[in-house]
């Protein structure tokens, strides 16, 4: 999201506009909810409006809890709405990681949520008729040598821990998939995919509202106390519930300062070009898969529903949107699709997505009776759909599945506040060299 876009989330009790991407404007028709006035009681009080915090309200509605779901500013407004959307198997930190954390019985059944992750989008679209333009296959592409083997290697690794849906895809066989000569090879998952995420979280909005949600939009959360029963404040409003569920992510917005300081927002960047036509479009990517390297800083795209290409790549760890962001995004595109020269970009957008330190998922307790959900440092479209689950399943007294992600360790960024994003910058020079070599 740009420094505008920021901007437009204004004072507790007003609704920004969706900001202008792609996907606000093929948006699906959706209610404008009402803001919070006055008192209300629930079981469960969720706030965020992403797909964590629609996922979880849905879930505990649908096993007859009482919810009322408070957002900022729009359902879908944050990073839910503007992503990559690219859904993918397993966590962004890697598999070896969660092992030294919990060991590898423990680290084999968190990477084994984010595969039922996958399937819980489908069904979920399926049970509730949610047009969000879902399509199957996710690549992950080798730039390098070294890239090569890893993604070779990473193969064998996934069968080990018994995921064999993805296959090595060598240098012949992926120039057939995308029309680039950048590409050595590839990991290529038919199980993964993409689809429209505003459309998606407005899809389990609704689906939630369905089951009995209660949803109030320009509500911010402004402070909660904890007690047998938790108080949820807004500007205009006070909600009482027996448990709270945080799912605000990258805009806490110092609802918790001990939720703030285990995250970083990090602003990304994507385009969108003009319509290409089904001919074109299919000659860029001819299997319709769902494309990222596996550079740090890397670039990912797809095509949309509508014969468009949209690529993403630039990552802003100062928290600033540099000038010419269109043009800088435009130029990696054009790195990948030369063909492309000529071809209009329709619209530019950014956003902000939360990572932590490790890149693990931080799930967790601030008080026996009020959960946390963030941390999801780029693999949101799956994670964030399940994690509603399992905090869903934990308010229901079945917290196995969400303590073993709860055990992740966490540390906060260092240098505190005003001087974490800066290290956070210094350290990340280190891997943008290694991009290079």
């Amino acid at each position: 999201m740009s420094d505008v876009a920021r901007s437009q989330a204004g004072p507790p009790g007003t609704r920004a506009a969706h900001v202008a991407s792609y996907y606000a404007a093929t948006a699906m028709p959706a209610p404008d909810y009402p803001a919070l006035a006055g008192e209300t009681d629930c079981d469960v009080c969720v706030v965020g409006g992403g797909i964590a915090g629609c996922s979880t309200a849905l879930h505990l509605a649908e096993r007859g809890y009482r919810v009322v779901l408070l957002e900022d500013q729009r359902i879908g407004w944050g990073a839910s709405g503007r992503s990559g959307a690219q859904a993918i198997f397993g966590l962004a930190c890697g598999h070896e990681k969660i092992e030294r954390y919990l060991g590898a019985d423990d680290a084999r059944k968190v990477f084994h949520v984010t595969i039922e992750g996958l399937d819980l989008i489908r069904s979920l679209i399926a049970k509730y008729s949610i047009a969000c333009d879902w399509r199957q296959g996710q690549m992950h592409a080798a730039i390098k040598p070294r890239q090569y083997d890893e993604l070779a290697r990473w193969v064998d690794e996934l069968a080990a821990i018994g995921y064999r849906a993805p296959r090595f895809v060598d240098r012949n066989e992926i120039a057939s998939m995308i029309a680039s000569d950048r590409y050595l090879g590839g990991l290529y998952d038919p199980n993964s995919g993409h689809l429209h995420p505003l459309n998606y979280t407005l899809g389990l909005a609704s689906a939630a509202v369905s089951q009995g949600v209660r949803i109030f939009e320009g509500s911010r959360a402004l402070s909660y106390q904890d007690g047998a029963r938790v108080t949820v404040r807004t500007a205009r409003g006070l909600v009482r519930a027996h448990h709270l569920v945080i799912c605000a992510n990258a805009y806490v917005n110092g609802l918790s300062p001990r939720l703030d300081s285990r995250i970083m927002p990090v602003l990304t960047y994507i385009v969108a070009t003009e319509r290409l036509g089904p001919e074109r479009a299919s000659a860029l990517l001819p299997t319709n898969t769902a494309v990222t390297d596996i550079n740090w800083v890397l670039d990912y795209f797809r095509r949309s529903a509508d014969d468009r290409l949209l690529f993403g790549g630039r990552v802003s760890y100062s928290g600033y949107d540099p000038v010419n962001t269109e043009n800088a995004t435009r130029a990696r595109m054009l790195r990948v699709f030369p063909q492309l020269g000529r071809t209009r970009i329709e619209y530019s957008w950014g956003g902000f997505v939360d990572i932590t330190l490790s890149r693990a998922p931080n799930f967790g307790r601030l008080a026996p009776n009020v959960y946390y959900l963030q941390g999801f440092s780029g693999h949101g479209i799956v994670l964030t759909g399940i994690a509603g689950k399992l905090v869903a399943e934990a308010v229901a007294g079945t917290a196995e599945r969400f303590d073993v992600f709860a055990r992740i360790p966490h540390s906060r960024f260092p240098g505190g506040a005003l001087f974490r994003r800066p290290a956070l910058v210094l350290a990340m020079l280190y891997y943008r060299l290694r991009d290079w070599l």
